[in-house]
């Protein structure tokens, strides 16, 4: 019988940042231990940073409660962030000014992030090195005609050949007499 892994989360909403730069930050935390989440969130140069960091404390603020109450062995050193979202919450519309008395309209974006942590099995890890395959021998390639030769340089445009002068009617000189 498979033991079913319990997921504690925590969430935060209304948050004054569209969601689409709050994944910036999530993207980096995803599938990482709680430790090194922490670190990473703590270290980011995003506005929305020092939220995502207590709310993932909150997290496993959350993780050590419950499993107090209900009595479950749980090793905080073995949490990691399972899920973390950010969905889009209500949009305030709002106006800018324009030249000659219009107005432009648009729109503050609010996000809900939810964070998840569980608790990782003990067999489960992330993978951190891929296994290189067999060597295996490359065969030697041959060159063929084509590219074997090389590119016939770039001709110089010809040169138009000069124009021929329209003969000009002479002029007949009167004799002064």
């Amino acid at each position: 019988m498979a033991v079913e892994t319990k997921e504690y989360r925590a969430e935060a909403r209304f948050q004054r940042v569209s969601p689409q730069k709050a994944r910036l930050v999530l993207d980096l935390i995803k599938g990482r231990g709680v430790q090194e989440a922490l670190e990473t969130a703590a270290f980011t140069k995003k506005r929305i940073a020092p939220v995502v960091h207590k709310l993932l404390t909150s997290a496993v603020d959350n993780a050590k409660y419950v499993a107090e109450e209900q009595g479950i062995d749980l090793d905080v050193d073995n949490l990691y962030v399972k899920q973390a979202l950010a969905n889009d919450g209500p949009r305030m519309k709002r106006i800018r000014p324009a030249p000659m008395g219009r107005a432009f309209r648009y729109q503050r974006r609010l996000a809900h992030i939810v964070v998840s942590v569980a608790e990782r099995s003990n067999g489960a890890s992330m993978v951190t090195k891929v296994e290189e395959p067999a060597a295996v021998e490359a065969a030697p390639v041959k060159k063929t005609k084509a590219a074997a030769s090389k590119t016939a340089p770039k001709k110089a445009p010809a040169k138009k050949p000069a124009a021929k002068k329209a003969a000009a009617p002479k002029a007949t000189k009167k004799a002064d007499k």
